[in-house]
């Protein structure tokens, strides 16, 4: 097997469970070659994640994760060279205020339901800037009130479900103006979670691609073998970049493990290597 990598990686800095230091080296002790991390809504773990990496010797992409507006939930990815993901700080300050908007709203809901829990706790949970959905679910799951943090969402903090809130969001446009005016590539993060078949996809990517699309992730944890066949096929009909993650949150999404998602993804280098190439071409 050749050398693996994970382009899809959260930190406490968002809501993942380990810090950027702690995932670089448990990325570079689990045998990946290189990951990217891309927090939610923040670049506040590039850093740190960045120096880890230098001092012991392994390979991290700045990178981020957006939220935008569609039927379902789209995210977008963003990756950077250099010191380019700087540039997209003053965007982010929109979108960490509508989080800071939306969580407080999320919580009144929980407790007419009867939960006690305050947005103190979630904070205090969150360790990052970046307070979130998995945060509250870690709250309700360390007091009892659901057995898992799956069941958080599914009963109570999903689209649909009592305690949901919807937030304001950028268009898809917008994000990924965003990450393309910062100098960084745009790629569509988790197309399975579109829901969409071959025909509407394919049709949704002609619209992204006008619109500043450069890649999809068509290597996906929860990704059929026929979902990554159709989203490869697609990159190559649309001349898109393929990236691929395992979108790993440490505790928060349990049984997903860095590189390997729930066992059989495996995510080649040569995937990174076309990616720096298009950056490096600005």
């Amino acid at each position: 097997m050749g050398k693996t990598i994970d382009l899809h990686t959260h930190s406490t800095a968002s809501d993942g469970t380990l810090t950027p230091r702690e995932l670089v080296r448990y990325a570079k002790d689990s045998g990946l070659s290189a990951i990217a991390l891309t927090d939610h809504d923040t670049i506040a773990g590039i850093g740190d994640a960045l120096d880890e990496a230098r001092s012991i010797g392994f390979e991290v992409v700045p990178g981020i994760e957006i939220s935008v507006d569609y039927e379902t939930e789209m995210h977008i990815l963003g990756y950077f060279s250099g010191k380019d993901y700087l540039n997209i700080e003053p965007a982010l300050d929109a979108l960490r205020r509508s989080r800071e908007e939306r969580n407080p709203k999320i919580l009144r809901k929980l407790n007419k339901l009867g939960f006690d829990i305050s947005l103190e706790e979630v904070k205090k949970e969150a360790q990052g800037e970046i307070v979130a959905r998995p945060h509250i679910a870690s709250i309700l799951f360390k007091k009892g009130y659901v057995e898992n943090m799956r069941e958080a969402f599914d009963k109570y903090l999903s689209m649909g479900k009592p305690a949901y809130y919807r937030r304001e969001k950028l268009t898809p446009e917008e994000g990924l103006g965003i990450i393309s005016d910062a100098g960084g590539i745009p790629v569509l993060a988790h197309p399975i979670y579109l829901y969409l078949d071959y025909n509407h996809l394919n049709s949704l990517l002609y619209e992204l691609k006008n619109a500043g699309l450069v890649g999809i992730e068509a290597y996906y944890v929860n990704n059929s073998e026929e979902d990554t066949q159709k989203f490869l096929e697609l990159a190559e009909k649309h001349e898109l970049l393929v990236t691929g993650g395992s979108d790993f949150h440490g505790g928060f999404k349990t049984g997903i493990e860095i590189g390997t998602g729930v066992g059989g993804l495996s995510i080649p280098y040569k995937l990174l290597e076309r990616l720096k190439k298009t950056l490096s071409r600005g």
